[in-house]
Formats: C-alpha cells, sequence, structure tokens
C-alpha cells in the first residue's frame, strides 16, 4: 500500500472535456492553505515504510519542443502553502510526485516514486491480485513500471494493442489488473501524465480540478487537512455554491498530453477520459444481472430446494456421490456453495503470506506475529470473513478480531462479538483466536474527531463521521484482550492492554450492496418488485467509491493498514451476477433470512448456524456512536431522528470540534 500524491503547477489545464460538473472551471471552491510538509505527514501515516519525493522539471525550448529533467533535490521542498497560483515561469512546469509506502510484498525494500531509465515515474497504490502472473517475491510497483514502459507512446490507443507498433496500451494494462489500485504515472517519451482509479475505487485518490481562483491541479490518496481547521482563517468558502476543495476522483482512467500553445507559448494539456478495455470489467460496470424477475415455477422451486440444497452440503465434502449403479459421480454444486468457493479464493488471495513476511517475522516469535485482521463485528460477514481466514493462513498464526464499541459491553456489536467468538472456536478449535476490545468515549475523542473529519473529506455528513471514526478506532487496533490467570477455570479472565500489530484487514464491504442488505433494498422491493430491487442494488454499487471506499479506505489506512475487500473481488462480483437474484435475496421472507440470502447459506456451510440468521447491523448502529453523537450533538436519539441526523451535513460549530 502506498499514500501517493501529485501538485501540477505552470501547466494550463484544461477540463471541458470531462463528462461531469468537476469540469466547470469557473466554479468556487473552499480556499484551504496547507503545506508540503502537512501533505507528507499525512502520506506517512499511510506509508510508515518509507517516504520518498521526485520533482520532474519541463522547460519549453521552442514553439513545440519540451525537455524534460528532475530536479537534483527532489524532496528539497519548502514549507509554504502549496495552494495558490504557482510561482514558475511560463517556459517551466514543475511536477512533483510523492510516495509514502506500506511495504507487503517484495524482497527488498521500496522507496516510491519510481523512476525508471526512459524518464518514466509512478507512484502506485494497489495490489495485483490476478490479471498479470507475478512472482511471490516480486514487488507490484516494480513489475508494473516495466510493464508501463513498455507501452505504446503514441497517446491515440483505445484498444488493448496499438494498430501501428503492435504494443500493449496503458488503459490495457490498468484495465488487466484484478484488484484495487490508485495510480499517478508521467510518461516521458510522450509528455503525458496518467492517473486513476480501479472501477469500483477500492482505493483512495482526491483530486482537485484547476479553477478560475485556484490553478493549481493536485491528486492526492488523502486530504492533509480538516476544512473545519480553517474555518478561523476562512470564513468566505462557507458561501452558497461553494464546493469542497477536494473531490473523490470519479473512478477511470485519464490522461493529460502536455504540449506547448501555439497563440501563448505556455504548456497546456487538457484531461481525457479513456473507457476501460477489459470487456468484463466494462459488465462489471455496468452491473447488469442475467436473471432478475422470477417465473411462478422458480419461486416454487425455489421454496422446495432447501431440503435438497442441505443434502447435496452433506455431500460437498467428499465432492462426489455414487449413482444408482454405485460409480461415483461429481457431486452439482448449489450456487452458494459455488459462491463459498469464490469468496475462499478472493481471501487466499488477500491472505498469502508474501515473502516480505519472511523479513518481518525474522526478529520477533512467530506466534507473537501477526499478519492479518478482520474488522469484526459478530455479524454475518465478518463471521464469514473470519472463518474462511481459517481456512486459508497458516494454523501458527493467531487471527485478531478488531471490535470497536463506545457503550461497553453493553453495545450490540460487542456481544455479537463475543457471542461470534465462541461460535468461530466451535468450528475451528485449534485457531487462536484474539478478540480485540477496542472501547471509547466520543466525549473524549475531541483531537481524534478533528482528525477523522480530515480523513472522510469530502464527506461531511454526521453518519459519514460517525463510520469514519469507528472504522479508525476499530483499525487502529489498540484495545483489549481477555486471557486466562488460571489454566484450571476458562472462567477467571482477565482484560490486559493489547494492540494488534496486523498490516492487513479484512473489511465486509461490498457484501450488502451485492445480497440485497439494506433496509432501502426492503423498501425499493416492496414498491418496484425484483426489477425495482435490481435497480436500487445496482445504483448502490454504482455509486460504492463515492459514498463507501474512498471515505472508508482513508480512514483504515490512517493507521498504517491496508483494507482489503474479499466481497469486492471481480469474480465475486461477476458470480453473483450469474446467480439469479431470487437465488441471492428473498425479501417477500423476513430480516435474517430473506436479506442476504445466499450468504446466510454460505455461514450455514461453514457451520455458522448462529451468524447465519442474525440481522442486518450497519457499524455507527452496533458500536453505538451513533447514539452517542445524536445525544451530544442533536440534544436526543428522537431529536436526531426527527432532523434525518445520518444525513445532516456537519456545521462549523458542531459540538464535535
Amino acid at each position: 500500500m502506498c499514500g501517493i500524491a501529485l501538485i501540477v503547477s505552470g501547466i494550463h489545464i484544461g477540463t471541458s472535456s470531462l463528462p461531469f460538473d468537476s469540469a466547470i472551471a469557473t466554479r468556487r471552491t473552499e480556499k484551504l492553505s496547507f503545506s508540503l510538509d502537512d501533505l507528507k505527514a499525512a502520506l506517512r501515516r499511510r506509508g510508515p515504510d518509507s517516504l520518498g519525493a521526485k520533482k520532474l522539471l519541463l522547460r519549453l525550448l521552442g514553439q513545440n519542443e519540451i525537455s524534460s529533467s528532475f530536479a537534483e533535490h527532489s524532496d528539497d521542498v519548502s514549507s509554504s502553502s502549496i495552494v495558490a497560483n504557482a510561482d514558475c515561469t511560463i517556459e517551466t512546469a514543475k511536477l512533483r510526485f510523492f510516495g509514502a509506502t506500506l511495504q507487503l510484498r517484495g524482497i527488498k525494500p521500496l522507496i516510491q516514486p519510481l523512476a525508471d531509465a526512459s524518464g518514466n515515474v509512478l507512484v502506485y497504490n494497489g495490489e495485483i491480485f490476478g490479471g498479470f502472473h507475478i512472482t511471490s517475491d516480486c514487488n507490484d510497483t516494480e513489475f508494473l513500471i516495466q510493464t508501463l514502459g513498455e507501452c505504446c507512446s503514441c497517446g491515440c490507443c483505445s484498444t488493448d494493442h496499438c494498430v501501428k507498433c503492435g504494443k500493449s496500451s496503458i488503459p490495457s494494462v490498468l484495465s488487466a489488473i484484478k484488484g484495487p489500485w490508485a495510480i499517478i504515472y508521467w510518461q516521458d517519451s510522450s509528455r503525458t501524465l496518467w492517473f486513476g482509479r480501479d472501477p469500483f475505487g477500492r482505493r483512495s485518490l482526491l483530486v482537485h480540478w484547476p479553477t478560475e481562483d485556484d490553478s493549481t491541479f493536485l491528486l492526492s490518496s488523502v486530504s492533509p487537512v480538516s476544512p473545519v481547521q480553517q474555518a478561523a482563517e476562512d470564513e468566505a468558502h462557507n458561501e452558497v455554491g461553494c464546493l469542497s476543495y477536494w473531490e473523490e476522483l470519479p473512478c477511470g482512467i485519464y490522461s493529460v498530453h502536455v504540449d506547448a500553445s501555439n497563440s501563448s507559448g505556455y504548456l497546456v494539456g487538457e484531461v481525457k477520459i479513456h473507457e476501460y478495455t477489459n470487456s468484463m470489467l466494462n459488465e462489471l460496470i455496468k452491473w447488469e444481472r442475467i436473471s432478475i424477475e422470477p417465473s411462478c415455477e422458480d419461486l416454487q422451486t425455489c421454496c422446495h430446494k432447501l431440503s435438497r440444497e442441505q443434502h447435496a452440503m452433506d455431500l460437498t465434502s467428499s465432492e462426489s456421490v455414487p449413482n444408482e449403479t454405485g460409480s461415483i459421480q461429481p457431486a452439482i454444486l448449489m450456487p452458494a456453495q459455488i459462491l463459498l468457493n469464490a469468496l475462499k479464493e478472493s481471501v487466499l488471495r488477500r491472505t498469502s503470506l508474501y515473502t516480505i513476511y519472511q523479513a518481518v517475522i525474522s526478529g520477533i516469535r512467530l506466534e507473537k506475529f501477526v499478519p492479518v485482521a478482520v474488522l469484526f463485528s459478530g455479524g454475518l460477514d465478518s463471521m464469514i470473513l473470519a472463518a474462511l481466514l481459517d481456512k486459508c493462513l497458516d494454523s501458527s498464526y493467531e487471527i485478531d478480531l478488531l471490535n470497536v464499541s463506545f457503550d461497553g459491553q453493553l453495545a450490540p456489536d460487542r456481544k455479537s462479538a463475543k457471542a461470534g467468538l465462541s461460535e468461530l472456536r466451535r468450528v475451528a478449535p485449534s485457531r487462536k483466536w484474539r478478540l480485540v476490545e477496542i472501547d471509547a468515549d466520543l466525549s473524549d475523542l475531541v483531537f481524534e474527531t478533528s482528525h477523522v473529519m480530515s480523513l472522510i473529506n469530502p464527506a461531511n455528513t454526521y453518519m459519514d463521521l460517525n463510520i469514519g471514526i469507528a472504522l479508525w478506532l476499530a483499525s487502529g487496533g489498540d484495545g483489549w484482550v481477555s486471557d486466562a490467570y488460571t489454566s484450571d477455570n476458562d472462567d477467571n479472565l482477565v482484560r490486559i492492554k493489547y494492540k494488534s500489530n496486523a498490516k492487513i484487514l479484512l473489511v465486509g464491504s461490498g457484501a450488502d450492496e451485492q445480497c440485497a442488505g439494506y433496509g432501502r433494498h426492503r423498501t425499493s422491493y416492496r414498491h418496484g418488485s425484483w426489477l425495482g430491487l435490481h435497480q436500487e442494488m445496482r445504483l448502490d454499487m454504482q455509486r460504492i467509491w463515492r459514498r463507501n471506499l474512498g471515505r472508508d479506505d482513508r480512514c483504515i489506512a490512517d493507521n498504517g493498514k491496508e483494507a482489503r475487500f474479499p466481497f469486492l473481488d471481480e469474480d465475486v462480483i461477476r458470480l453473483l451476477l450469474d446467480i439469479p437474484l431470487w437465488e441471492v435475496a428473498n425479501l417477500d421472507q423476513p430480516s435474517g433470512i430473506g436479506d442476504k440470502r445466499i450468504l446466510r447459506e454460505v455461514a450455514e456451510l461453514l457451520g455458522l448456524y448462529e451468524a447465519a440468521v442474525l440481522p442486518k447491523r450497519a457499524i455507527q448502529f452496533g458500536s453505538r456512536i451513533a447514539r452517542e453523537s445524536n445525544r451530544k450533538n442533536f440534544g436526543s436519539n428522537r431529536a436526531a431522528n426527527q432532523a434525518s441526523a445520518g444525513s445532516v451535513r456537519i456545521h462549523r460549530k458542531s459540538n464535535f470540534c
């Protein structure tokens, strides 16, 4: 994982060709002031292993001739404000690249940005879980800069391969990656800047588009400062119609070809957006399901298949059954079993211990090293992830289950987490499970709340902040564990202070969106039947980058942890779309049965019978931070509900700050 950023000055960048409102250069945005040191500090929290910078200078030599060179002291940058019109001549432009790395792969230390012999520069925040063959001792970023360096540089390729030279195009390479990514890449031979995010936005990338009052172009994994902290300095950005300084970069692949303006002599560039060239990826983006509305016969079959499925479940352990003649034939797998297999592969891809870990654990006792943790509520999704992780991770490692509560032992998520721990111990008795109880009091989190507000930015509602605080505290892993102080009586437990050192955190994002886990899905089904349900689920998946994943990635990564989302694996998404909707969910049935029906069947296959019937409970409610926030900011839960507190924007003089 890496925190990445780019500051571009001295280039007149046009955005008129972009298909969204950010292209309006005359719009007004907040006026923020932060330094390079602020930016680097924010990035360093995401990537504690190394921090690097490179400064690329572009000079206009003639009418259409541009030279490029690296500054000798790339990281010799001042602490002055970077948000202002650049103080460079019209003949010179600066591209300042930053990368802060949490290294999880490869056998040698890596410092981003990377530059190759051809003058190309790469900062990359992502994991390549498929699409390319990468050996276990290879680093993704090193592989990618080599692969991108072999791409066509004509700048006009819109397909997988250039028709002129036969080389791969940059969009085709990025489209082939299976896994989360955000990228900034300078292709020197074509004088083109490339940047973008994977189609689901699983890695954060914020953008400040050039505007009339601030021509700076910035990309960053994280906002280095919260607008709330700037309120005393500048109240002008409270004007109606004034947009956030930062925006979530819409998912896609973008390019800016730098050229010389014939009329003015300035360096100019126009932002262009490119299609993903992978046909399967484009199908996932459209999120069209094969079978949406069942026939009467489908529903009747669905109602009578549970006993057959249970019979098949009993036979899948041998993966074959005898037929009437006594010969062995492969068992016919039910949708839940197929999904279980896909989820297991997804978890395995995200938790394989690459060679880098051998160096990490060389000086640590094996039993003290915890490579992977689970963001754990004890609910259906996190229980499935924990049980699958047990099947994928070497039995010598302990697994941390991170649970946050704002009401001590009384929060619903704390109760379900303890019940879930007992069930996990039953289905996986040889595994050492560690429930990390992270207790918090909202009234004590003054500095922390202000800090999280900068992380969720540009999200700005109380719901976003509640979720952000809960995720930030949980991923920090700083809590308590209960341990037996006598071997004769397991009931005698003492809580001891503990901080999880796991760098990889499994998160259940995407399960509710794809399997109809939200209350609004039931409402859509009630009003619009199966088609209405499908349309609401598709809307959720197509906006998950804006509403959830960028925010969540920033809050979790701020602790030097990498969030990984097994439910958002490309193969899992494809499979769930191939399964008829009525097999995924049946909202004619009550809560805890019909919603996320297929995941409940997966849980039963894993032996998680108690978790299989748990109702959906969002982290802000299960941890009870929403209740405490409502009391603090609205006086009571009732007043907050009347004000629809979850969607209310945070005021600058809020009690939170």
